[in-house]
Parts: C-alpha cells; structure tokens; sequence
C-alpha cells in the first residue's frame, strides 16, 4: 500500500473526506454554537445547520468573505464577519493567498506543507491588519452564552489566535483545532505546544484525530479540547 496516498489527491478532497469520515463531532452536540475561525466558504455550514447551532464564521480574505457570504444566505442564526485574528490588535500582517480557493492561506509562509501538498502554493499576498478575539466579541457584541465552541483552522496560526482569545477563552467548553507535528508552516505551533499552552488555560484533550500522513515529515490532526 502507497503510505502517501492519501497525498496524492487534492487537499480540498482530503478535507472531503476528512468530514466524509467525521461527519458529526460529537461534542457539537453539547454546544448551543460555534465561532469557527478561518471560515474559508462555510463548508460546514450544513452540517452547523442540521445540528441548529449558531454560528460566528470569521474570514480574512475579502473575495473568499464574498463567497462565504452568499453560501450562507438564507441560514437562520449563521453570521460572517470579514477579519484577520491573531495575538494583538492592530498589527499588520502580509496575508499569502493559496491557489486552491484559498484554503491554505495563511499569515505564515509555507514550510513543510510544500513536501505534503507540492501542488499548493501561494499566488498573492495582500496586508491585513489584525484583531484578537477577545477585541471581535466586544466590537461585535457577540454573546458568548449562545455559543460554547471554538473551531479554528489558521493554517498555522492557531496559537497566535489562541493567545489573543486568552481574556474570553475560559467561556469556551470546547476548542477544535487542526494542528500538525512537524513545521507544516514557517514558525508555526506544533501539537506538543499548542496542548501544554491549552493546559495551561485549563482544558485538556478530549479527541485527537490524524487526517493527513506523510512518512518522513509527519503527521496532521483534528484535536478537540474541552475545558475542566
């Protein structure tokens, strides 16, 4: 058996089959809603809907936002909000854009990523400047209450976004995260960091599920926290 195949195919495909194989997380069940962080085109929106949740999608690429929006028009309780979240209100970032719609954008530049999914890479780059979190539940007026996840998918950013949720996280039963094991991107966090950081704020790991796998760089998963 080929160890790269599931390689071999496109990552919007893997993603396919990513929710394919996960198609209810259990611990939505558990929540009354998301805020899901690095939107991209809503592609969960169906499955937040047939669950009921609310839903928070933030999106920093304007023409993706676009798109994102139209998708969930119509959605009862699913609202967009165009921003880029890292660790610090109002510093300014170069946003590379990848040239599968987007989904591999990232304020990092590509790294190990490259080896995985060499037919990714970045086509353009546009500055974005950056909100935490914390700082979007207050300008928004987000209720916390109606919520109770968190979901993000930064493409190596996660801890950045994390730390800039710090004075709001501990509102959160779960946080959902991609993460890998190995230098996917330039800088970015790693599972061991990424779970003594979420340790330290009191959540420990409730499910952890690899999607992606390549023999000699390393290994993406799916990790679910849940807060003490």
């Amino acid at each position: 058996m080929n160890k790269n195949l599931i390689l071999d195919i496109p990552q919007r495909a893997v993603n396919k089959l990513r929710r394919h194989l996960f198609p209810i997380d259990s611990f939505l069940t558990k929540v009354q809603g998301v805020i899901h962080v690095g939107a991209n085109t809503g592609q969960e929106r169906d499955k937040y809907a047939a669950l009921g949740l609310n839903v928070i999608w933030v999106e920093p690429i304007p023409t993706v936002f676009d798109v994102l929006l139209s998708n969930i028009s119509g959605i009862p309780n699913q609202r967009a909000c165009n921003y880029l979240l890292a660790g610090e209100h109002g510093k300014e970032y170069a946003f590379h854009i990848s040239n599968n719609g987007g989904a591999s954008s990232s304020i990092l530049d590509l790294a190990k990523h490259r080896e995985m999914w060499p037919h990714v890479q970045f086509i353009d780059e546009i500055r974005i400047t950056a909100t935490t979190l914390a700082r979007l539940v207050e300008v928004e007026q987000i209720d916390l209450n109606n919520f109770g996840a968190l979901v993000l998918d930064t493409q190596g950013s996660e801890m950045l976004v994390l730390e800039g949720a710090v004075p709001v996280l501990k509102q959160f039963q779960f946080v959902k995260t991609e993460v890998a094991d190995f230098d996917s991107y330039a800088g970015c966090c790693r599972v061991d960091d990424l779970s003594n950081f979420m340790h330290k704020q009191g959540f420990f790991i409730f499910r952890k599920s690899p999607f992606a796998k390549c023999s000699g760089i390393g290994t993406y998963y799916d990790i679910v926290f849940r807060r003490t």
